[in-house]
């Protein structure tokens, strides 16, 4: 998180606070004595005004009472009123006339205005016609300044002889009200100022804690739990401080009980076998273990925020991801054309505490090779079942055909028919035999019995009894070194997988074939091969003649007493040998098998 800069911060907050608030007091009081004082000032300039005019009128009222006579002795009214007007000096008013009946001016403050008629002046006709006075405050049309505009009427008795018309700037007063507010600003710009020294002061006082909280919480957020808050006090942000120091401490128990909760849970999600796949409510991907990016092929990171339905591609199984629940487990088949592969997905939903649906979690298996178990073992039984009721029916068909028939009492056809149900029974007692071999193999309670021997003679041996067993025109070409070369194996073993491989090469050899045996020593192991110019076998099924109960001829093998278990015993025992076995073959080109065995390492000095 980045640091607040000054401009972002409360500290800001508070002093701007402050600061208006203050202004806004200022303004208030401000404004409010303004006015008032305004007020009064005018009040009192025009009341000023008043009385020097009240005078005035007193004055001008006694002169057009007073009596004159014609001889011409004295002042005339003329003479007199300008007397009269001359006492008043320009300070006080800027414009002052006495004007008779006649709206003649009698006398003013300015001489040239005297003996001129006044016309268009609404405010003297109203005085002189009906005798009323008259205020008004206005700007003067040449200086722009604020009068007081006042007109009284010259009363004799009931009727209005004569006006005085004045004009009284008030300029003055706004003057004094312009420097009382500017000291006022002046006084407002330097409460500002300490204002915000003290809000800055305040704000440091307050934003303190404040600010070291904001780094622990921070430091809380990294994980680090080790640093306390200062308390300053017992005031609310000390409050405060104490009740987050608190929490400070129980998030430091709660972080170390999740994160050991976290890592059991990692361990035991890493080290599963089996894949755990997590998603939210809407069905996406939140989490996997390494096991279920293996099983699924696709990383976390690929697969994250996907729908779990379509990755496991299941989207036409299912209308919504709560329909999983109700599946409780489902099989999805991973399998292409090269490969057979199994997932087993588990599902089980994850509540909240008002049992809303949270999110999913999936533990996904690899049931391959135990679909293949499934598989063999019920394509076992089926094949052991039909490999025991062919001799089966074909004993009871001869013995019914004895019994019932009186066959038994022919001499030519009853030896036949027990000759028929003579070979069924050895053919089942060496099926029986070879499946409890298997049986043995399988769970490895066949004992093997090795010893240094020398191979060349037992290979030999068992080709010079092949050749004088056969019946058949087939040639046998030997193709074996002339050494002494030895092997660490069980001659009897290794002997029934060379007779199994023989028998097979002379089952399907046509008559004057040949068959090639050859042995050639490699460099830590023997090879050995067997090949037939038969039938061969098609590209598709050449592994699967190891399998158990696999035949490429049926009927012909079942004709010549095969099992179907021969290969199947050879690759055990070739395997135990720590040796390999397979095959090569050509469609109408013959079949050749191969297999190994390993050389006995020669002790430093030994000689053959």
């Amino acid at each position: 998180m980045n640091k607040v800069s000054f401009f972002q911060s409360i500290r800001l907050k508070i002093i701007v606070i402050l600061s208006l608030f203050l202004l806004l007091a200022v303004q208030v009081i401000g404004t409010y004595f303004g006015q008032k004082l305004e007020t009064t000032l005018l009040a009192s300039h025009k009341e000023s005004v008043d009385d020097r005019l009240q005078v005035l009128r007193t004055n001008v009222e006694e002169a057009f009472r007073k009596d004159r006579s014609d001889d011409g002795e004295g002042l005339t009214l003329q003479e007199e009123v300008r007397d009269i007007t001359a006492r008043y000096s320009n300070e006080i008013f800027s414009d002052l006339k006495v004007i008779d009946s006649q709206f003649r001016v009698l006398g003013a403050n300015r001489i040239d205005m005297i003996g001129k008629k006044i016309s268009g002046n609404n405010m003297i006709s109203l005085a002189l016609l009906h005798g009323q006075p008259y205020t008004d405050t206005r700007r003067n049309i040449y200086t722009q300044d604020r009068v007081f505009v006042r007109t009284l009427p010259i009363m004799d008795g009931d009727v209005a002889v004569g006006a005085i018309y004045s004009e009284a700037s008030i300029e003055e007063v706004y003057d004094q009200l312009r420097e009382i507010n500017q000291i006022f600003l002046n006084g407002t710009i330097l409460a500002v100022i300490v204002s915000i020294v003290l809000g800055i002061l305040v704000a440091r006082t307050i934003t303190k804690p404040i600010t070291e909280m904001r780094k622990q919480a921070m430091g809380m957020a990294r994980g680090d739990f080790s640093k306390k808050v200062n308390v300053y006090g017992q005031d609310e942000i000390g409050q405060l401080a104490t009740t987050f120091n608190d929490m400070n401490d129980r998030l430091k128990l709660a972080n170390q009980t999740t994160e050991e909760e976290r890592r059991k849970l990692s361990s035991v999600l890493s080290n599963m076998s089996d894949g755990v796949i997590a998603t939210d409510e809407r069905g996406k991907i939140t989490l996997m273990n390494d096991p279920a990016t293996h099983l699924i092929g696709m990383s976390l990171h690929e697969a994250k925020g996907q729908p779990i339905a379509e990755v496991l591609q299941i989207e036409d199984k299912l209308v919504d991801v709560n329909e999983l629940e109700e599946l409780g487990s489902l099989t999805v088949d991973f399998s292409d054309e090269e490969q057979l592969f199994l997932i087993k997905a588990n599902f089980s939903i994850v509540q909240d505490e008002e049992r809303n649906f949270m999110g999913l979690i999936t533990v996904i298996s690899d049931v391959t090779e135990q679909e293949k178990v499934d598989r063999e073992r019920k394509e076992f039984v089926s094949n052991v079942s039909h490999e025991l009721r062919t001799p089966l029916t074909t004993m009871r068909s001869y013995l019914e055909a004895l019994t019932d028939g009186g066959a038994w009492e022919d001499k030519d056809l009853a030896p036949q028919f027990l000759q028929v149900t003579q070979n069924e029974t050895e053919r089942m007692i060496r099926l029986v035999n070879d499946l409890l071999q298997l049986s043995k193999m399988d769970h490895k309670e066949s004992v093997i019995y090795k010893e240094r021997i020398d191979i060349i003679p037992v290979f030999h041996h068992i080709l010079d009894r092949f050749e004088m067993n056969k019946t058949e025109l087939i040639h046998f070409e030997r193709k074996i070194p002339n050494e002494r070369i030895f092997v660490w194996v069980d001659q009897d073993k290794i002997t029934q997988v060379t007779d199994n491989i023989l028998s097979n090469a002379i089952k399907y050899s046509p008559e004057g074939g040949k068959i090639i045996f050859q042995v050639v020593k490699e460099s830590h192991r023997l090879r050995i091969s067997i090949s037939d110019q038969g039938l061969g076998i098609a590209r598709e099924k050449v592994e699967k003649i190891f399998e158990r109960f696999y035949r490429v001829d049926k009927a012909r093998s079942r004709e010549l007493g095969g099992t179907g278990l021969g290969l199947a015993i050879s690759k055990e025992i070739i395997e135990d040998h720590h040796g390999q076995i397979w095959a090569s073959s050509k469609e109408g080109k013959g079949t050749t098998i191969y297999f190994t065995l390993p050389l006995m390492k020669r002790k430093r000095g030994s000689r053959k």
